[in-house]
């Protein structure tokens, strides 16, 4: 059974009030993985849970679950009430601190590496919207884990991006035998390389690459 499938029998079982004992019998999976994979799934206990584990803990959990989907929901409240309006500066200079964590440091080279689309769709936001580049200018590469389905995870990049399947660069699959499993099934589409190509506009390549890394130096070395 592939972690996708087990996954996809674990988030059934959790949306029907199964707890993570029951789940793990089922699908032999980590506590710790079905606590990634079920996060956001509202939790409140079946009849065959409170049979074994009683009422009173059975509640427990729930009330558990409760008090982390209001404090999440009151987190958003107050992230949306100070970030406010979102200005072109703003964008700059979040994308820069993006970049920091996430993008190549190299001088000759952009690049961004993530797993989450949302995060690479911000880069590609911000480098059209903050220096001008155009869909063409962009290339993904995909590298993928021994349980990723490389046509469905190129097809799922190529959606969430909207960059076209003709702009990817070779595909990598993970194949070290000695590697932990502990990456598999977290990342079901693999992980993503946005790159910038500058197809013949110098402004494009290198020199962007060392603008950034300059930006970067320069937000470093100021003080509030």
């Amino acid at each position: 059974m592939t972690h996708r499938h087990k996954r996809k029998i674990a988030e059934e079982m959790r949306k029907k009030g199964y707890s993570y004992s029951f789940i793990k019998e089922e699908i032999d999976v980590s506590k710790s993985t079905l606590s990634y994979w079920l996060r956001d799934i509202p939790y409140t206990p079946n009849r065959k849970v409170i049979k074994r584990v009683g009422l009173a803990l059975a509640k427990s959990g729930e009330a558990k679950s409760q008090i982390r989907r209001k404090s999440i929901q009151d987190a958003q409240k107050e992230a949306k009430n100070i970030i406010g309006d979102f200005s072109e500066r703003d964008l700059l200079m979040f994308g820069l601190g993006l970049y920091l964590g996430e993008g190549d440091k190299t001088m000759n080279i952009v690049r961004v590496t993530n797993s989450d689309p949302e995060v690479i769709n911000f880069a590609i936001r911000w480098l059209s919207k903050s220096f001008g580049l155009r869909k063409k200018n962009f290339t993904l590469a995909i590298h993928l884990y021994p349980d990723n389905n490389i046509k469905r995870s190129l097809k799922f990049w190529s959606d969430k991006t909207g960059i076209s399947l003709e702009q990817f660069g070779k595909t990598q699959v993970d194949g070290r035998t000695n590697k932990k499993n502990k990456k598999r099934g977290k990342f079901p589409h693999g992980t993503a390389k946005l790159r910038v190509k500058g197809l013949g506009n110098p402004k494009n390549g290198v020199f962007l690459a060392r603008k950034i890394k300059a930006m970067m130096s320069e937000v470093l070395d100021k003080r509030v």
